[in-house]
């Protein structure tokens, strides 16, 4: 993760983007309400945006000439809920290809699917489930963001391995190759982000409270790292 420029097949790059569209589009709508209705919030969506942009950003040596890195998609999808983090996404992932040739334009449909719509939607069921089961507020952040990481890295396993089966074992086979590759060093980026992000949310709730007030899911109070 990302997939870089070329590795899919065609029909695959062609068939997640056109499985990620309708999450574009959502997105734009949530994002164009929210601020209309409280533009005070832009502020914000940028700290959102940056943030995924600068971790996701990192790259990492993984083995076999992968890499890893954090998402920071977690964030964004606690603040302003996880549609909102799709075109948020989209923008990062576009910039990151174009600047820092990480990914590419013909895999942006599959890069943004794991890291924009599977990432944010699983960090925001993971901390709904927290917050109905009454866990500490720190407790659900950094199991969002935490699990937001590793969902992106499975479906990104599940992507390559799905275009790549293995001979012998298909697709399961590659998918176990896959998934250990990559478990290897995101497992330890997961566990970081989450740390980081319980920090982060620390810090807005002391010094932006007033703008923390009516998002979808993060509730006011102080997060204790």
């Amino acid at each position: 993760m990302h997939i870089m420029e070329g590795f899919l097949p065609p029909a695959h790059a062609l068939g997640w983007t056109l499985a990620a569209a309708p999450f574009v589009v959502w997105g734009v709508k949530s994002i164009s309400r929210r601020l209309k209705e409280q533009p005070e919030q832009r502020m914000l969506l940028g700290v959102a945006a940056a943030f995924s942009f600068v971790l996701s950003a990192l790259k990492l040596p993984s083995v076999t000439g992968s890499c890893s890195h954090p998402t920071g998609v977690g964030l964004g999808a606690l603040l302003f809920g996880p549609a909102a983090m799709v075109p948020v996404g989209l923008v990062v992932l576009l910039f990151q290809a174009l600047l820092l040739a990480h990914g590419g334009l013909t895999t942006l449909g599959a890069n943004l699917f794991s890291m924009a719509i599977v990432g944010p939607f699983v960090a925001a069921g993971v901390f709904r489930l927290g917050r109905r089961l009454a866990l500490p507020l720190a407790g659900c952040v950094f199991a969002a963001a935490c699990l937001g990481d590793l969902a992106t890295y499975l479906t990104t396993a599940i992507q390559l391995a799905w275009a790549f089966p293995d001979p012998a074992g298909g697709f399961v086979a590659s998918l176990v190759k896959f998934g250990g590759i990559f478990a290897i060093t995101q497992i330890p980026l997961a566990i970081s982000e989450g740390l980081l992000t319980v920090l982060v949310v620390n810090a807005l709730s002391r010094f932006n409270a007033e703008e923390l007030k009516g998002m979808p899911l993060l509730g006011q109070g102080e997060v204790r790292a």
